[in-house]
């Protein structure tokens, strides 16, 4: 059974990181991007969404950037679901890094305490000018269409990497740290087809890699163990068999 296996991975490793994309969410109710009803098939404003999330369309159309945001992206009620909890109780089992391509902040809800977020968070929104720093509850009051600092005037941006912007460097150097060092690399929910993010995992040098995600990667071949199932379901069956 593909969980005992899991299981005696997790047992026998100290050192284990998980890397999770868009599917680790789906089970909160957020859309992923790629699947057929995901956020790539909107169309909106006759643009894509991968135009409208980009840094070019931001500044062009910074209140139609917003409006997407707002509609889609920013979900003040949404919650962590078992997965994400399975997770916090994986963190005394060995479960040191969790490595998340996801902007929503849900494995901090939960209590995760060592998250690295890649695309940064939409909880998080700044001033591009001054560099003053606001919340998602303050964003979502502002009843304008273009939304500016109440310090200077200036465009506030989503703390987010959008489309035509590098990821952080020193978020990707602890990225490269974190799976260097791993002894056990979980991917969870992800189709690893999008780059840089797929990319990261030619820096694992450790013995095991599991893939848990509903349809095929292209790192499947490479894996110790692969488990066509959700994020939620899987970790949820496996503190119950720790």
């Amino acid at each position: 059974m593909a969980i005992n296996t899991l299981k005696k991975l997790i047992l026998q490793s100290k050192n284990i990181v998980l890397f999770g994309g868009a599917g680790t969410s789906t089970e909160s109710n957020i859309p992923d991007f790629r699947s057929e009803n995901g956020l790539y098939a909107l169309k909106k404003y006759n643009v894509s969404p991968e135009e409208i999330l980009s840094h070019d369309y931001f500044y062009k159309h910074p209140d139609r950037f917003y409006a997407f945001l707002k509609e889609y992206l920013l979900l003040p009620n949404v919650t962590p679901h078992k997965g994400h909890f399975a997770t916090v109780a994986l963190e005394s089992m060995g479960l040191n890094t969790i490595i998340t391509q996801n902007i929503d902040g849900l494995h901090q809800a939960a209590g995760s305490k060592n998250v690295i977020e890649l695309h940064g968070s939409v909880h998080r929104h700044y001033c591009t000018k001054c560099r003053a720093l606001y919340d998602m509850a303050w964003i979502l009051s502002i009843q304008d269409d273009i939304i500016r600092c109440p310090l200077c005037n200036s465009l506030v941006k989503p703390d987010v990497v959008l489309y035509g912007e590098p990821l952080n460097q020193e978020v990707m150097s602890e990225t490269v740290k974190a799976i260097h060092e791993s002894d056990l690399l979980i991917v969870a929910g992800t189709s690893l087809v999008v780059y840089p993010a797929a990319s990261f995992l030619r820096y694992y040098k450790g013995k095991n890699l599991v893939l848990i995600n509903k349809s095929e990667t292209p790192y499947d071949h490479t894996a110790s163990l692969v488990i066509r199932d959700s994020y939620g379901d899987v970790f949820d069956q496996l503190i119950h068999h720790l």
